[in-house]
């Protein structure tokens, strides 16, 4: 898997929660439109599974596990 495999602005899970807690993930471009149309799931970065429900905004919260595999994957 390549870095530009990857969405540069993640996908959250549990989106309609509202929780301060709500991180978003990154995840394989070509599943989200997918995943937002039919509702199948998606595998994040961290090993979340989860279907796409919605878009973040600028500076909103990242999953730290997915942020740190997103690095590895840039230095390659």
């Amino acid at each position: 898997m390549s870095s530009s495999d990857i969405l540069e602005r993640p996908d959250v899970r549990d989106a309609d929660t509202g929780s301060a807690n709500e991180v978003f993930h990154y995840v394989r471009k070509n599943k989200i439109a997918e995943s937002a149309v039919m509702g199948t799931m998606v595998e994040a970065l961290c090993g979340e599974v989860f279907p796409v429900t919605k878009t973040p905004k600028p500076g909103s919260p990242v999953c730290p596990a997915c942020k740190e595999v997103y690095q590895q994957l840039k230095k390659d």
